[in-house]
């Protein structure tokens, strides 16, 4: 994915004009954005639609925008900016060091805005996806969701794909079931992991050329599974 192209952004802000103005600001830049006006609306949208950068005002009526930093920081690492009115450099800090990224003090120039999103989102992606995966037959490209098998490009509906980019992600270490769920489905999942085997049997179907005798994803009983190492961050 491209800076600034189609990236999912979550404003949470009960400020209107802030809203219009964000939406003025961007709209051009692609971005697509979404909207809440308390935390308890915010935190809830941040699980359904795995946004990748959020923009957060800590002064809301229903609740401490720490909080929710704290809440979104459980489960996911989405870069966070926080925009608020200036709380002195106590609560900068505290911000900082909860799990935000960045901290705008209102009224702030627009280009600089502009700038502080750019910048979060490039080293997120630079510190990222540095190396797509490979191992035998198996090649994925993070940066363009691309999964191919023997040269064949693999079709994955979004939450088979992203279960699998953790795997490659994490290649050659042990993903809990309970890390999966809620990387995937929120810090409100009910810890069943029957969705997440039904999905897995998806991905070994695509994937594996016996289901029943795998030779990229290997399940660890009752703790998760292990995707085998990454051929190319290996150095074979």
């Amino acid at each position: 994915m491209k800076l600034c192209d189609k990236v999912k952004l979550l404003l949470i802000d009960e400020d209107t004009n802030m809203h219009c103005l964000i939406k003025n600001l961007l709209n051009q830049a692609n971005y697509k954005i979404y909207e809440a006006d308390n935390g308890t609306m915010g935190i809830q949208l941040s699980t359904s639609l795995c946004p990748d950068i959020v923009l957060l005002d800590l002064k809301l009526r229903d609740m401490n925008g720490i909080e929710i930093i704290k809440c979104i920081r459980e489960w996911s690492d989405c870069p966070i900016i926080v925009i608020s009115e200036s709380d002195g450099v106590a609560g900068k800090v505290k911000a900082l060091y909860t799990g935000a990224d960045d901290y705008i003090v209102k009224p702030f120039n627009n280009q600089e805005l502009k700038a502080r999103i750019y910048s979060v989102l490039r080293r997120r992606g630079s510190s990222g996806h540095t190396h797509p995966y490979k191992a035998k037959d198996l090649e994925i490209d993070f940066d363009r969701r691309l999964v191919t098998v023997r040269n064949q490009e693999i079709h994955f509906p979004p939450i088979e794909y992203r279960i699998l980019e953790q795997l490659a992600l994490n290649a050659g270490t042990v993903v809990t079931y309970k890390m999966l769920l809620q990387k995937i489905w929120g810090p409100y999942t009910n810890g069943n992991s029957r969705i997440l085997r039904v999905n897995m049997t998806n991905i070994r179907k695509k994937i594996e050329k016996i289901p029943t005798s795998p030779e990229y994803i290997y399940t660890i009983s009752r703790v998760g599974y292990r995707m085998i190492e990454n051929q190319i961050s290996a150095g074979i």
